[in-house]
């Protein structure tokens, strides 16, 4: 199995939303995913409460059968439709990939 973790830091404003408003739209946007793509086997996104300066403002765990299927889901369509849209509305992100 593989686990896969993504942590997004968001602009403060972008593409004529603010921060808060961009973090729900990417939170439904993720949480749509799952009736979209079979290789999916655990999916679970999180939006940080914490105001201390090195945190993230939302958080993607996911689980995945191999690297193929991982790859297969970075690849599909719906997954690069809400990765351009990452793109436009974060500063930064970091990602964690492992076998478990």
């Amino acid at each position: 199995m593989i686990k896969h973790i993504v942590m997004f830091k968001f602009k403060e404003s972008a593409e004529g939303n603010d921060k808060a408003e961009n973090i729900q739209s990417l939170k439904s946007k993720l949480e749509a995913l799952p009736g979209k793509i079979a290789e999916i086997k655990f999916f679970e996104v999180g939006v940080n409460f914490s105001d201390v300066p090195v945190a993230y403002d939302l958080v993607l765990d996911s689980e995945f059968e191999g690297k193929e299927a991982l790859y297969s889901y970075q690849k599909s369509p719906d997954h690069v439709a809400v990765a351009n849209f990452v793109g436009k509305v974060c500063e930064n992100r970091v990602v964690v990939d492992y076998v478990f």
